[in-house]
C-alpha cells in the first residue's frame, strides 16, 4: 500500500469528479422525471440520453488519460479539462432562451449547484495540487 506522500492526491480528486459525473448524470437522469418521463417527447429523451452518454465518455476520456502511464503535464491538462466539460456546458444551459434547471411545478433554483461547484472545485483544485509532480 502507497504511503500518504505516494498516493495522488490531485489525480484521486481529479478521478472522483470524473467519476461523480459519470455516475451522476444517469443518477439524475435515468429516472420518471427525464428519460422515463412520458411527457417528453421522443426529441427531448433523445437529448436527455445524449447528455448521460456524453458524461459517461467525458468520464472515461479523463480517466485515460489522467491514469496512463507516464507524469505529462500535457495528459495531466487534458485529463482536468476533459473532466470539467461537463459542468461548464451544463452551467452554459443557463443563457441558452426557455431553459430552466427543474420541470414545473418544482422552482428554477438550480439545484444542479450544490454538485456542479464542487466537482469544478476538485478539478482545479486536484489540478493545483498534481501540476508540480508532473513533466513537461
Amino acid at each position: 500500500m502507497p504511503s500518504l506522500g505516494k498516493l495522488p492526491i490531485g489525480k484521486v480528486l481529479i478521478s472522483l469528479s470524473a467519476v461523480g459525473t459519470l455516475v451522476g448524470s444517469y443518477a439524475a437522469d435515468w429516472n420518471e422525471t427525464h428519460i422515463h418521463n412520458p411527457t417528453w417527447p421522443p426529441h427531448a429523451k433523445f437529448h436527455n440520453a445524449q447528455t448521460m452518454s456524453m458524461g459517461a465518455t467525458l468520464s472515461l476520456a479523463s480517466l485515460y488519460h489522467l491514469w496512463k502511464p507516464g507524469r505529462s503535464r500535457a495528459a495531466l491538462e487534458s485529463a482536468a479539462i476533459i473532466a470539467s466539460l461537463y459542468g461548464l456546458t451544463q452551467l452554459s444551459a443557463k443563457f441558452y432562451p426557455g431553459t430552466a434547471s427543474v420541470d414545473p411545478p418544482r422552482e428554477d433554483t438550480w439545484p444542479q449547484l450544490k454538485y456542479t461547484l464542487p466537482s469544478l472545485g476538485m478539478v482545479l483544485l486536484g489540478y493545483l495540487i498534481q501540476r508540480p509532480r508532473t513533466t513537461r
